[in-house]
């Protein structure tokens, strides 16, 4: 089956065996091959991987698909934006050579029953409260680059926890590609970019900015010799008089293995998970002290 270049102005490859024959004629070339897997509805933190996929690739594929397998029975599969004829063409505008936009049955066909399960930086946070999530990752993440085969993949920071279990799923089956971490894209009051943003209201919105501002409050209160958990319960106050309930989690942790920290000499991080209204809102930042 040819790639679908009818719709948009980038070729779209809807199957593995179209993605691989194209990839398969880029590295026959001798060309370097970059990977940037999302879910669609890119906004401007996206495309910035796309951008530094680029600096590192000759060619860029971009994947585009909701995989229902990180979404719990509660959680909203069905409401999450899809907007490909959208994303097709900012992608467009951008150094990316071709999507791969499959659908659910062609990357779980009938039978399908493997799911991988990364241990150690998985364990806590993200997983205390959505605890299928990182099995439906790693599982879909496993699939996408052994369907790629990149020499680069590039995931943003702004899901650090999911960056450091796929740095680890990686590392343990000495799967073949460099896994590079992209900044957190943010718009101008600092709140970290999300698909998930559209669903606030215009004063949710308004209010969410102090996420990010509850992370810089702990930076700061830390570097200026608070105590963890000193520093934790000024932004735990921030974040509850902005009306985020439930507050998830605001954590200071390390920065590699995310265990809980136990000195300010290691390389640090500074996470939160907290919900504004329908919306449950993540962001992080480096702990520099």
């Amino acid at each position: 089956m040819p790639l679908d270049q009818s719709t948009y102005k980038i070729p779209v490859a809807r199957t593995v065996a179209d993605l691989r024959e194209t990839v398969s004629a880029w590295r026959a070339a001798g060309l370097r091959i970059g990977f940037v897997p999302t879910m669609g509805a890119l906004h401007e933190g996206h495309l910035s991987l796309v951008d530094l996929a680029a600096q590192h690739a000759d060619k860029v594929v971009v994947s585009i698909f909701v995989n229902p397998t990180q979404f719990a029975p509660e959680e909203d599969l069905e409401a999450y934006p899809r907007t490909e004829p959208d994303d097709a063409a900012k992608l467009a505008k951008r150094p990316s050579d071709l999507i791969f936009g499959p659908n659910a049955a062609e990357m779980y066909p009938e039978g399908y029953d493997l799911q991988i399960n990364v241990g150690g930086v998985s364990e806590g946070l993200e997983t205390d409260h959505r605890p299928h999530f990182f099995g439906g990752v790693a599982t879909v993440v496993a699939k996408l680059l052994c369907q790629v085969a990149p020499d680069v993949a590039i995931f943003g920071e702004k899901d650090y926890q999911q960056l450091q279990v796929i740095k680890k799923l990686v590392r343990d089956l000495s799967l073949p590609v460099e896994i590079i971490g992209g900044a957190t894209g943010r718009e101008a009051d600092g709140l970290a970019m999300s698909s998930r943003n559209v669903y606030l209201t215009e004063d949710e919105r308004a209010r969410a900015v102090q996420l990010s501002a509850a992370l810089k409050a702990v930076h700061d209160q830390m570097k200026s010799g608070a105590t963890i958990d000193a520093a934790r319960d000024l932004g735990l106050s921030i974040l509850r008089a902005a009306g985020f309930d439930p507050i998830d989690y605001l954590e200071v942790r390390d920065a590699d293995t995310l265990a809980p920290l136990s000195n300010t000499s290691r390389r640090a991080r500074i996470l939160a998970a907290a919900k504004l209204g329908t919306t449950r809102l993540i962001d992080n930042i480096d702990l520099e002290i």
